[in-house]
């Protein structure tokens, strides 16, 4: 990894911080194993906001990542009501 691409992963590190600091992120990490990939949870007000977040990534704004959007429905989750 070059020096610019690990500057670049650490502002996509530092975003991340940001959406979990305002309430927007519920949870980011990356897969394990041989092709490694990251997750992340938000939640937004519409699909626009969404891409717009994503956009927004360092590593996809910088072409070192790709994004994909799925919209997400919790169906179970520990300690929920």
């Amino acid at each position: 990894m070059t020096d610019t691409e690990k500057a670049a992963w650490g502002r996509h590190f530092e975003h991340l911080q940001r959406l979990l600091a305002d309430g927007t992120l519920v949870l980011a990490g990356p897969t394990l194993g041989e092709t490694n990939t990251g997750v992340a949870i938000i939640e937004a007000p519409d699909e626009a906001a969404a891409r717009r977040l994503m956009a927004e990534d360092p590593v996809i704004a910088e072409g070192f990542a790709e994004g994909e959007l799925r919209a997400f429905r919790i169906a179970l989750l520990r300690g929920r009501d």
